[in-house]
């Protein structure tokens, strides 16, 4: 019999399916591996083990626990939060909660749920059967409405507080969810008003926020978007629209296609093509970028092609290349969005899809375009467009093709755009990944060599505890007190292992099933234990030569000699080893 929500909740719920519903994971023998999605890496090293429901990554983060740790991680909320994201997906019913005692974030989660219901009721008044007709008449069906949860915000200074409050929330918690704003004379008003509501969920489908869009010219009324400010639970730079819908798609195509408004990805979404996310109300953002990474390496970008709109397609190119994202670029007609094109013609916006142009492609055109290959400064300004792009690119064959097809172009030789390509600096904006990589390093080299061995003679141990039995006793003191610990429980019994949750055994138990052996286990355990003992011996030399030293300036003849003795004794031994 399980005795608690946590035992019911893990008993239904497997590791690898709930981790896979937020990043992409391999498969490697038994294990599962992935980009750790905590801190920047290029390599995997964020490991998943189903047959002890545990993971851990072995990057510079280091951390790891079970399914609870991680949603909690990646969520960034509490326990209490954690219990109710996972306990909703595994159908276990939890005692209800005392709102009383409800976490803030927990109570932001609530307001915004019951502002969304309360916004879809209003299409059902006047004037939301009006804002219905108008989105019909964008090519939005009542199905689409319905499961996007798309609503109204009447045109009335308080009529969401007003109703939030006979809920039973206060008005500072309505304002701190984004939903209502005072004025300088310490009035209380919705932030929403007169607008078509669209709400922003999370992975799991939670409202977290709103976009707005004014439906009625209206003097008073504010720019035509308006988005929730940042809140406990919503920050728009780590946000994307439509993710909640389009996590398992873009995962299935192996691709993502990026848009830039809520209005296309709902149009993009009911045409089938099921993989596309917003940024919607901000420039492409890293934080933006990880979390597609979380689902494929595989990029379409399908942005505006004004002025502004090529600029920040750039800038996204940039920063997606400096994350090892492979992109296309679905060029847009100017003055025309994805949703002004799928509900005149789906099969062109399939076309444009189909012929997105690589970001060579799409460099050189574009530069071409603008300048004039034939002039000294068409040259100049072409080579000035282009090779800060090619900096970026980190295979080198990459980056020579593109250079062999610049030369061509500007008829000059490739010698010279090298040498010009080593001037570059590159922008701040994609030096992130490598500033990150540095700390990793970094974090990597606070490690000493006697924790590395100790970890890995653990691990050989974990592989094979029966040859524990040949530990002596005497043994255990050459290694730090927690590692003696760890082998006396496994030497007692090997299943006590389990004991040892609160010691981060976690990490190692996950990385002895992966760790690389190069002979058999038996001479690799000698061998540590050998590498053990000079170290520690190494270390006692160094210390007694320089109590030898200390001792000699005091003129302390017979502590020198009887120091020299025990010099030489270990080093004998340290010889033997």
């Amino acid at each position: 019999m399980l005795n608690s929500p946590t035992e019911e909740i893990k008993s239904r719920l497997d590791i690898v399916n709930v981790i896979g519903s937020y990043i992409k994971l391999q498969k490697t023998g038994a294990n599962y591996r992935a980009i750790c999605p905590f801190h920047s890496e290029k390599s995997p090293s964020f490991f998943v083990s189903p047959s002890k429901q545990i993971w851990h990554c072995f990057g510079s983060c280091g951390i790891g626990g079970d399914i609870f740790g991680f949603v909690m991680k990646i969520e960034g909320v509490e326990f209490k939060d954690a219990l109710k994201i996972l306990a909703d997906k595994a159908g276990v019913e939890l005692k209800k909660e005392d709102p009383k005692i409800s976490t803030k974030r927990q109570k932001t989660y609530d307001i915004c749920e019951f502002a969304c219901s309360f916004f879809e009721k209003q299409m059902e008044s006047n004037a939301g059967i009006e804002v219905k007709k108008y989105l019909n008449q964008r090519g939005v069906k009542e199905e689409t409405i319905k499961e996007w949860r798309l609503g109204y915000s009447p045109d009335s200074w308080r009529a969401l507080s007003d109703y939030l409050i006979g809920k039973g929330y206060k008005r500072e918690e309505i304002e701190q969810s984004g939903l209502a704003l005072i004025s300088e004379k310490n009035k209380f008003y919705d932030r929403f008003r007169g607008r078509i509501m669209f709400p922003v969920f999370d992975i799991n489908s939670r409202v977290i926020g709103f976009g707005g869009r004014v439906f009625k010219d209206k003097e008073g009324l504010g720019a035509k978007y308006i988005n929730t400010p940042s809140t406990i639970i919503y920050d728009k730079s780590q946000t994307l629209y439509g993710i909640n819908n389009a996590g398992i798609e873009m995962r299935k195509k192996d691709s993502c296609i990026l848009v830039e408004g809520y209005m296309d990805a709902i149009m993009a979404f009911q045409s089938g093509f099921k993989n596309v996310v917003a940024v919607s109300g901000t420039a492409l953002t890293p934080l933006q970028l990880k979390i597609i990474k979380r689902y494929t390496e595989n990029l379409h970008t399908a942005f505006d092609m004004d002025n502004a709109g090529n600029s920040a397609t750039k800038r996204g190119i940039g920063l997606a290349q400096s994350l090892g994202f492979n992109i296309k670029i679905i060029l847009m007609k100017e003055g025309f969005d994805p949703a002004d094109i799928l509900t005149k013609d789906k099969k062109e916006w399939e076309e444009m899809v189909k012929g997105a142009k690589s970001i060579k492609d799409f460099y050189f055109e574009t530069a071409l375009s603008s300048f004039d290959k034939n002039t000294l400064e068409g040259k100049k300004s072409i080579s000035k467009e282009i090779l800060p792009v090619i900096k970026r690119i980190p295979n080198k064959v990459e980056q020579e093709l593109w250079l062999k097809d610049l030369s061509g172009l500007l008829e000059v030789r490739i010698e010279s755009l090298m040498e010009e390509l080593l001037k570059i600096n590159e922008e701040l904006d994609f030096s992130l990944e490598k500033e990150e990589d540095k700390k990793d390093n970094n974090e990597k080299e606070k490690k000493t060599k006697k924790d590395i061995l100790e970890e890995y003679l653990i691990c050989l141990f974990l592989r094979k505890p029966e040859m524990l039995s040949i530990v002596k006793d005497e043994d255990f003191l050459f290694l730090t007190p927690k590692t003696s610990d760890i082998l006396k429980i496994l030497k007692e019994d090997p299943k006590k292992i389990n004991m040892l949750e609160n010691q981060n055994i976690t990490a190692l138990l996950i990385k002895s099933e992966f760790e690389e052996i190069n002979e058999g286990i038996d001479r690799e355990i000698e061998k540590c234990f050998g590498e053990i003992k000079k170290d520690f011996y190494k270390k006692e030399l160094q210390n007694i030569t320089l109590r030898i030293k200390k001792e000699e300036e005091n003129k302390n003849e017979d502590k020198i000699e009887e120091l020299k003795n025990d010099f030489n004794n270990f080093l004998k031994i340290f010889n033997q080893l």
